[in-house]
């Protein structure tokens, strides 16, 4: 075990540090500041009209998100070393990877839910009726498909504000999937990482030699 004033503990704990917080931790906190961002703005989405999908308002993929940061927070903010050393801290390890690959995918999938309606509302041409507004695409063809957005009181709220809206989840989305993939290939890193180190060969004294043979 290395002491206080060691200068090989010293380097490792640098080595695991930024600004004077882990880096993984960093990473963890960083997935909850933008899992949060992406719940609320998907909850505001959902409020702008009744009729809009659940794929186009994508607060479940920031409920994940908070889920696997706090899964990390909890993780991270105790004494955190690269080789587990008891089964709850490799499982819960396991899990933090696992939630974070998880949540890669998702945010992936919600940046193109919502990349495709942002290219769909960016041609539409909408009219208010009564307390909807309905959009098409094509308005000189009669068997256009017709998009109804309900308990909408005026049409800029659909082609401004959600439309800006749309541009932010996807801007909050593909941060947070480079922000997962990242965690995921820090947690592999740090664990084999000390793994490579620790086959290294080295000459064996006469001593431990003669142990060996016994």
């Amino acid at each position: 075990k290395g002491r206080k004033g060691d200068p090989k503990t010293g380097q490792e704990e640098e080595s695991h540090t930024c600004c004077g917080c882990r880096f993984p931790l960093l990473v963890a906190l960083l997935q909850l500041v933008l899992g949060i961002s992406i719940t609320v703005l998907g909850f505001i989405m959902a409020g702008i009209s009744s009729s809009l999908l659940v794929r186009d308002t994508p607060y479940w993929a920031g409920i994940i998100v908070c889920v696997v940061a706090l899964v990390g927070t909890v993780m991270l903010c105790v004494s955190y070393q690269p080789e587990e050393k008891t089964c709850f801290q490799f499982a819960i390890k396991l899990m933090y990877f696992l939630l974070s690959t998880l949540s890669l995918i998702t945010c992936v999938l919600a940046v193109a839910f919502v990349a495709h309606h942002y290219s769909q509302i960016t041609q539409f041409t909408c009219d208010a009726v009564l307390d909807s507004c309905q959009c098409k695409l094509d308005t000189s063809d009669p068997l256009s498909r017709t998009f109804v957005y309900q308990d909408v009181a005026d049409c800029t709220s659909v082609t401004s504000t959600f439309n800006l809206y749309l541009l932010l989840q996807m801007v909050l989305n593909l941060i947070t999937a480079i922000v997962c993939l990242l965690a995921c290939f820090v947690m592999w890193k740090h664990r084999y990482q000390v793994f490579f180190v620790g086959v290294r060969l080295h000459s064996l004294t006469g001593t431990e030699i003669q142990q060996q043979k016994v």
